[in-house]
């Protein structure tokens, strides 16, 4: 089994504004990345990046962000491509996602994860086969 990260649940391991999310972000992702299942996407690792730089309250030096994407870069992950985007703009047509999440759930579909980690989409949804999980519930 394949575990997707959104890209919220990465900025939560560097989140010093939210330290009980930070702890389950943290704890989440050591025991996922021990087991060898984690599952990223190129769109994950570029929204990672701008969000710890730029929104964050106390935002992570350049350098420091940098690091940690290169350090995710080393994982699992899924392209985006012309065919993802096109069927990301299909899903979000008929369904209440908006397209950068539908593209977060066709990634996870595409690289056959069974669950997607997300704080922004409906706890217990399931799309094709794979179920959406709140960690922080």
């Amino acid at each position: 089994m394949k575990f997707f990260f959104d890209t919220n649940v990465l900025v939560y391991l560097f989140d010093a504004d939210s330290p009980v999310k930070r702890k389950q972000a943290r704890s989440l992702f050591r025991a996922h990345a021990g087991a060898g299942d984690i599952l990223l996407s190129t769109q994950v690792l570029q929204e990672f990046y701008v969000v710890v730089t730029r929104k964050l309250a106390r935002p992570l030096a350049a350098a420091a962000a940098a690091e940690a994407a290169e350090n995710f870069a080393q994982l699992p992950m899924v392209n985006i491509d012309s065919k993802l985007v096109l069927a990301a703009i299909h899903r979000s047509r008929g369904s209440r996602l908006s397209f950068w999440d539908a593209l977060v759930v066709q990634a996870a579909i595409e690289g056959q994860a069974s669950t997607l980690y997300s704080e922004d989409m409906q706890h217990g949804l399931t799309l094709d086969g794979l179920k959406i999980v709140n960690p922080f519930r």
